[in-house]
């Protein structure tokens, strides 16, 4: 396996990672990808999939959970949003995917729920679906991503160790000229502090590289970029291709709250440089689970209790979560780059980022590294 951040002995902010260093660090959270590769009769390259982020074990839409959302910038697309930020409720798992195929993934998560509950009811359900653009490398108008992926993606979900780098819906993804994708990290509080844990997955398909920063330091003027498929390709704009993040928490914080988490993924992207293109749609999704029964949006309502009893965090308490966010998310970017290995399709090439490369430039830029480590 491919070093993570911390392996290289590079530490981001002040807080401790959870034991897997990854958004499954938080109780009940499971991540599943879906590959989708290969080559069409016309010879264009695929290389896209889905990847699905389940918040409990079990149907969401059983067991929902409070949620937020933010939007640092609009140049992108999502389904779901407007529920999340009518009711507060998240109500299905939340999948990642490449532009074009948005609609069939938010489709094939219905589906997939409506086979889980096979009890015949009346029922609605507006899934979450964020995108990032892979169409330098992957036949994007070809409409690769099936139901079937979708439903696999699902299917594999687990806790533990999560897969990074160009894998699921992050297989197409550049970041910073570099390839990109999929990356996670978590940050566990200290027990005086509540003990709660916040993770972060992104798909980071965004950046400029030559404002890439690591630890504060700016190692992306130190990186040559006679390497990058912007220097060749049609497109006129690098880091065009947006980054998604999902924030998850056992923290027992309300939809407003979630929001005001959500804000801090866009601190944690602007620690390594990214956030200023305007062709970059920037998109964050915050959930707690912290409130274990959050009632169902019933379509038959006279059931529904008439109140309910809540837990949620003192604001006076939850500076440490916004810091949490917005380390975990920055650690999760680094983490996608150096997992992701070199990729080609449709007549381009993307380097990824070997941690060689990476450390010489921090020490250029003026980072001490561990003199103990030998790093």
């Amino acid at each position: 396996m491919k070093p993570r951040a911390r392996d290289l002995n590079i530490q981001f902010g002040q807080l401790q990672p959870g034991p897997l260093n990854a958004i499954t660090d938080v109780p009940g959270v499971r991540v599943g990808h879906c590959d989708v590769r290969g080559r069409t009769d016309k010879g264009r390259d695929i290389l896209t999939g889905v990847t699905v982020i389940e918040p409990r074990a079990g149907s969401t839409s059983e067991q929902p959970c409070f949620a937020g959302v933010h939007v640092l910038n609009g140049n992108g697309d999502a389904t779901g949003l407007e529920w999340i930020r009518e009711a507060g409720l998240l109500t299905s798992p939340i999948a990642f995917t490449n532009t074009h195929s948005l609609g069939v993934v938010r489709d094939a998560l219905i589906a997939v729920d409506r086979e889980q509950q096979a009890d015949g009811r009346l029922y609605w359900n507006m899934p979450v679906v964020l995108e990032t653009y892979d169409g330098l490398l992957n036949d994007i108008n070809g409409f690769h991503v099936k139901p079937e992926h979708v439903a696999e993606a699902v299917r594999s979900a687990r806790s533990g160790p999560v897969t990074e780098g160009n894998v699921g819906g992050g297989s197409g993804m550049i970041c910073h000229e570099f390839k990109g994708g999929i990356g996670t990290a978590s940050r566990r509080l200290d027990s005086t502090l509540g003990g709660w844990t916040v993770g972060a997955m992104v798909q980071a398909n965004h950046g400029i590289r030559n404002e890439l920063r690591v630890d504060g330091y700016p190692v992306g003027r130190y990186m040559e970029q006679i390497d990058s498929p912007f220097l060749k390709a049609a497109l006129p704009h690098p880091g065009m291709g947006s980054i998604v993040v999902c924030l998850a928490t056992d923290a027992p914080l309300l939809p407003h709250q979630c929001a005001r988490l959500a804000q801090r993924a866009s601190l944690g992207l602007a620690r390594t440089g990214g956030g200023n293109e305007d062709h970059s749609g920037d998109i964050f999704i915050a959930f707690a689970t912290g409130n274990q029964h959050v009632p169902p949006a019933a379509y038959e309502s006279k059931k529904a209790p008439t109140t309910d009893n809540l837990s949620m965090v003192n604001n006076d308490h939850i500076s440490e979560l916004f810091l949490a966010a917005t380390e975990a998310v920055e650690e999760a970017i680094i983490n996608a780059m150096l997992a992701a290995d070199t990729a080609e399709g449709n007549g381009h090439a993307v380097p990824g980022l070997d941690a060689q490369t990476l450390l010489k430039a921090l020490r250029r830029s003026g980072w001490p590294g561990d003199s103990t480590s030998g790093t």
